[in-house]
């Protein structure tokens, strides 16, 4: 059995999520050695801009995916929705794992209200803000950037009334479970819809390559169908992240529905057979 060195960035959410995906490799192969390597990407090192104003998504993708290409890493670990439209040449994602919570929610401190003029909210998501300022009309935004632990730490220390997160990252590094925080989760089907691939690990790899052959055995097939259709409304709209782009696919009864919004208030829904997924898009966007 080979050695899998698996590239990962170095905050502790992308940890954690390694490690998931490291436990159902080795859960899948028991003989297999892994070994982290953790990489610090632009995103990480620039912490003073909102991340439209130097490269969108890719700044923390980009530097990982040279290394993979090098062949420094055998595989690579993304948090989904921080993906770019395009990968490099030569690399595809392989295999994602089942989603995690895919919904925004609003965290105070212990009784704060946001019903209150002036509530300042935190966040660098243009969506976020549009959906959010539908709720709380008298909400005022400040920009905010840097891992979930120091965003929390910001919001402790009173530079913020409430910041808004990904469910799926706080739930994973167990923050949910913390008492200092209220927590204020938001229909993430219909009025405050996510952006895409929200709560979904990604697995990249060199296409053709002995690794990604192995990282195939822990797709979650249901998961990567909603992965490949909600990239596909992004590609499709140009969605990066300074557009309102909302989207949400699922599967059950063996079709796979979605919901879409590129504005954030208008919101179409349609649903078809799973093989039919990119076509059915097609006939969405034409409606948004």
């Amino acid at each position: 059995m080979m050695k899998l060195k698996i590239g990962t960035r170095k905050s502790a959410l992308a940890l954690a999520q390694t490690k998931m995906v490291e436990h159902q490799l080795k859960k899948a192969f028991p003989s297999l050695e892994t070994e982290l390597v953790c990489i610090s990407t632009k995103g990480d090192r620039i912490l003073d801009r909102s991340l439209a104003s130097f490269g969108g998504k890719g700044v923390f993708v980009s530097e990982i995916e040279s290394r993979l290409l090098s062949g420094e890493i055998d595989i690579a670990v993304h948090s989904a929705k921080d993906l770019p439209t395009e990968l490099m040449d030569g690399l595809e994602i392989s295999a994602v794992l089942p989603r995690g919570d895919h919904r925004d929610v609003l965290v105070t401190k212990k009784g704060t209200s946001r019903f209150q003029k002036g509530f300042v909210t935190g966040t660098g998501s243009m969506r976020r803000r549009v959906n959010f300022a539908a709720v709380c009309p008298d909400a005022v935004f400040k920009e905010i950037r840097g891992n979930i632990d120091t965003r929390l730490k910001k919001l402790l220390n009173d530079e913020y009334d409430g910041i808004i997160l990904a469910a799926a990252g706080l739930e994973r590094l167990g923050f949910d479970r913390d008492d200092r925080f209220d927590l204020e989760y938001f229909d993430g089907c219909s009025s405050f819809l996510p952006s895409p691939c929200q709560g979904i690990i990604a697995v990249e790899s060199r296409r053709n390559d002995a690794a990604a052959s192995l990282v195939k055995a822990v797709n979650d097939e249901n998961t990567f169908a909603a992965f490949e259709t909600e990239r596909c409304l992004i590609q499709y709209l140009n969605g990066g992240c300074g557009v309102p782009l909302g989207a949400y696919a699922y599967v059950k009864d063996g079709k796979i529905w979605i919901a879409a919004s590129k504005d954030g208030k208008k919101i179409v829904r349609t649903g078809a057979a799973i093989e039919e997924r990119m076509e059915c898009v097609r006939e969405l966007i034409k409606c948004l």
